[in-house]
């Protein structure tokens, strides 16, 4: 497969018996760039970015993370990707700087390499001395800055992120957001998926809007909002879900 792309995913499909989640799906990420796959609950988002993550198997197609073959090279992606899943939690009782510690050694046995993990992460995190503190006093929006850093302290090509401000208020996912943004200037690839669609147009060099497990467009944000005459991409989203169901 082409070198010219972060990631490659040909004519992915996903059944779970009968029942199809994800229908012969195709689309490429190029590196550096903030690929955001959008639409409805059950729309077949959350599978898609498992099986890129290599948590779930296709059923059929072929994915390709960075001239890694995801399917049978698992390992080799995953020494290059990072996943955040929506209903990501972290160790209560322990501090946020000991999580960390805890999570960055999973990642390498090197010391040197350990401390810059941790010292980016904390970087990341911004939340300074409460990294002292049990991760059970945080809030929900501190508890997420801790996790979207153990996910990119580690410096994967590829961060996969799925609804990285989900439930946060507007302060926290601001926040969340410039990060991701600064991550990508400084060599990062993102995949991720969110509801919001003002995150969505904030964040995304381009998107592939999903529905019923079959992706029905893809573009820059202003490409699809020309494409579609609409306003913004909520208009869209409901032009394209409207006439899919």
């Amino acid at each position: 497969m082409s070198s010219n792309f972060a990631v490659q995913v040909n004519d992915l499909h996903k059944s779970y018996g009968g029942i199809v989640a994800v229908n012969s799906i195709s689309f490429s990420i190029k590196p550096n760039e903030i690929f955001a796959l959008i639409g409805p609950n059950g729309a077949g988002k959350s599978t898609t970015l498992r099986m890129i993550a290599t948590l779930l198997s296709p059923t059929s197609g072929s994915i390709d993370v960075f001239g890694h073959d995801g399917i049978k090279e698992s390992q080799e992606v995953r020494r290059v990707i990072s996943y955040l899943p929506e209903e990501a939690g972290a160790y209560k009782n322990m501090s946020g700087r000991d999580y960390l510690h805890f999570m960055g050694s999973l990642f390498t046995q090197d010391t040197n390499q350990l401390k810059e993990f941790i010292s980016m992460g904390e970087e990341i995190s911004g939340l300074g001395d409460r990294l002292k503190d049990k991760i059970k006093t945080y809030s929900k929006g501190m508890t997420r800055k801790v996790l979207l850093a153990r996910t990119v302290m580690t410096k994967p090509k590829l961060a996969i992120l799925d609804e990285p401000t989900s439930g946060l208020d507007v302060i926290n996912a601001l926040e969340i957001r410039r990060t991701i943004k600064s991550l990508v200037k400084n060599g990062m690839t993102v995949l991720l998926s969110s509801h919001n669609m003002l995150e969505i147009e904030y964040l995304s060099d381009r998107v592939g809007i999903i529905s019923q497990g079959t992706i029905h467009a893809i573009g820059t944000p202003q490409e699809l909002k020309q494409q579609y005459n609409a306003a913004n991409l909520e208009e869209v989203f409901a032009a394209i879900t409207s006439t899919t169901k």
